[in-house]
């Protein structure tokens, strides 16, 4: 009898929350989710701040024409985030532009998987101006928000989908051994594919390498996000 009301009981707690993952998250269940406590402390100046529109070369210019053409603005302006640093070499900034919007508008690896791996990535870096970005995109394309705050806090998440944990182990074992094991690889390649692995593996440079820019210029949030992703700490 036991036994049976236990199973029961595990059914309805499992439907339940099921149920509740179906759900849209209201916007105040994103911001809790993505909004850690911050280290107190004075704010880091920013040390490449927008350069203000006459002072842009020709070649910056051009490149902002260039970025303005497949990017919306987000409010501060026509080229934003990393791309107000990378805008010191225009040739760079076109360059990242075009791989970026291929990487996270394009790519054949699915919306969800695309966020996945940008928040694991800056969780990893503790690059909170992309966490601000791309937490909530990835609630919002379908990640578990239970699997959003065990990256946040550094933690493996315990309920994974099944591609989820392909790319979670696939990327920790790569950063950890700057290698791929057999046994983790064959799973990559049946699951995504050749194209898949290259993609996942782009995905992840492509926004460590971000990541480092934004860390090094000291780039702030955005004034409409909210801040919220700790250093780990040391």
């Amino acid at each position: 009898m036991w036994t049976l009301l236990a199973r029961l009981g595990a059914f309805v707690i499992l439907s339940s929350a099921a149920a509740w993952a179906a759900q849209p998250l209201t916007d105040d269940q994103i911001n809790e989710v993505c909004t850690l406590p911050t280290l107190s402390g004075p704010a880091l100046a920013d040390r490449m701040p927008v350069i203000p529109a006459a002072s842009l070369t020709e070649d910056q210019k051009l490149a902002v024409a260039e970025f303005a053409k497949t990017r919306k603005e987000d409010g501060s302006g026509p080229v934003f985030g990393p791309y107000v640093d990378l805008l010191r070499s225009p040739q760079v900034l076109a360059s990242s532009v075009s791989l970026g919007n291929y990487l996270q508008f394009n790519s054949e690896l699915v919306p969800k998987i695309r966020q996945f791996i940008m928040v694991l990535t800056a969780r990893q870096w503790s690059q909170e101006y992309m966490w601000s970005i791309h937490c909530p995109a990835a609630l919002k394309a379908g990640l578990n928000p239970e699997t959003a705050k065990a990256l946040a806090d550094g933690r493996r998440p315990a309920k994974m989908e099944e591609d989820e944990g392909i790319v979670y182990d696939f990327l920790d074992e790569l950063r950890r051994n700057q290698s791929v094991s057999d046994a983790t690889y064959e799973k990559a390649l049946a699951k995504f594919g050749e194209k898949g692995i290259i993609e996942v593996l782009a995905m992840h440079g492509y926004y460590t390498y971000l990541s480092m820019v934004l860390n090094a210029t000291r780039h702030p949030v955005s004034s409409n996000r909210k801040p919220g992703l700790p250093l780990f700490p040391h």
